[in-house]
């Protein structure tokens, strides 16, 4: 069995596909948000969690708790926190958040396992004209790792959202690492044969309540209609958790009611268009297209394309969740705002799943541990 550490934790996005395959356990967790913190573990309750800052976070807290030794742990995932990389905010390097790679590296300095996860936003890749990315990789080569970079779309592998993520993996060993192959194709561009089509935002929340402006639900609306529902409702609760959205005044419901699929305040009378926002704003997201980003936001009208593809409110909790492919059991914890930064800050289920088995195939077909540190080649490739 190989044992994981999970940093940045989140509510367990990026770890998701290693929580859910017996050949992995994961030993313990880092999430620095109570409410976070909290949520992660109601739904891993075996991982020790440590809800502190990674700052004061080491491999001594493992050894005096746990009994783990350097060289014990095989894996280490994580997604330092993103914003100050995001193409959607204001990207600032100076932000404190931009620099938490180093105590990443400094953790992997610590624990030198085999392999290691890191994930981040596209625009990491051209932060500071695309040095940043280079930094950071030369950094982990200093430990002795052969580094990997790509940019991933979470689509291309069944989740219903367009959603670029980029993926460092980092190797001690000596074999090639090979990224997961895509399972999804975007009819928009042509069929791919052996792979299917992408999964749409109506097939992955088609059998959710509708819900009145500020309303709730707690029963679904059909029995599952596709394979997507089935394995969200495989071990549902007796009562849907979490189908619920805030209530907006009355000009914004106009608003929302006048959109057409996928509109934007552009397709509707003047009179009902916004004064101020982003052009992806009071926007209606398609019924037969994966979802666009989901983000923290996900329930606020006046936030990047949000509005339910026919409804006239914003995406409840419980459909941001489905859209990240976590399944209708999966509990988040918190005031409503607390619980959709939960979902928007996390990686999607079944891009952690993919990259879980390449990693896993990696580690299964490794031989030996990669000692070279002087000639070592990274690799990056732009999906």
């Amino acid at each position: 069995m190989f044992k994981v550490i999970d940093l940045f934790a989140g509510v367990g996005g990026l770890s998701y596909g290693f929580a859910h395959d017996d050949d992995f356990q994961i030993i313990a967790a880092n999430e620095i948000l109570p409410p976070m913190a909290t949520a992660y573990s109601l739904n891993h309750p075996s991982v020790k969690m440590y809800n502190k800052d990674i700052k004061d976070f080491s491999i001594s807290d493992l050894t005096n708790d746990l009994g783990i030794k350097k060289g014990d742990i095989d894996i280490v995932v994580g997604g330092p926190p993103c914003q100050a990389y995001s193409t959607v905010g204001k990207r600032l390097i100076d932000d404190p958040r931009g620099k938490l790679f180093q105590e990443y590296y400094r953790i992997l300095s610590e624990l030198r396992p085999k392999v290691f996860v890191f994930e981040n936003v596209k625009g990491l890749l051209s932060m500071c004209g695309g040095s940043l990315i280079q930094t950071i990789v030369q950094l982990f080569e200093s430990l002795g790792y052969r580094v990997y970079v790509k940019l991933l779309n979470a689509a291309d592998y069944g989740a219903p959202q367009m959603r670029e993520r980029v993926i460092l993996v980092g190797t001690l060993l000596d074999n090639e690492f090979n990224y997961p192959l895509p399972t999804h194709y975007n009819p928009e561009t042509g069929v791919i044969p052996g792979l299917k089509p992408y999964v749409t935002l109506g097939e992955a929340i088609g059998d959710l309540g509708v819900l009145e402006n500020g309303g709730k639900c707690f029963t679904y609306a059909t029995e599952p209609q596709n394979d997507y529902q089935k394995l969200m409702r495989a071990n549902a609760p007796s009562e849907l958790m979490d189908h619920n959205v805030s209530k907006n005044g009355d000009y914004l419901v106009r608003l929302m009611e006048a959109l057409p699929d996928g509109g934007s305040p552009m397709d509707v009378a003047e009179e009902l268009r916004p004064t101020s926002g982003f052009a992806n704003c009071y926007c209606r997201l398609w019924w037969n297209k994966p979802s666009t980003t989901v983000t923290r936001n996900l329930g606020c009208v006046s936030s990047s394309r949000c509005v339910h593809p026919k409804q006239a409110r914003p995406l409840s909790t419980r459909e941001g969740a489905r859209i990240q492919g976590f399944p209708d059991d999966y509990h988040f914890f918190g005031t409503r705002s607390e619980r959709n930064l939960q979902i928007g800050n996390a990686v999607p289920t079944f891009l952690s799943r993919a990259i879980k088995d390449s990693v896993k195939e990696h580690l299964l077909t490794g031989k030996k541990t990669h000692k070279t540190t002087n000639k070592i080649n990274s690799q990056l490739e732009l999906f």
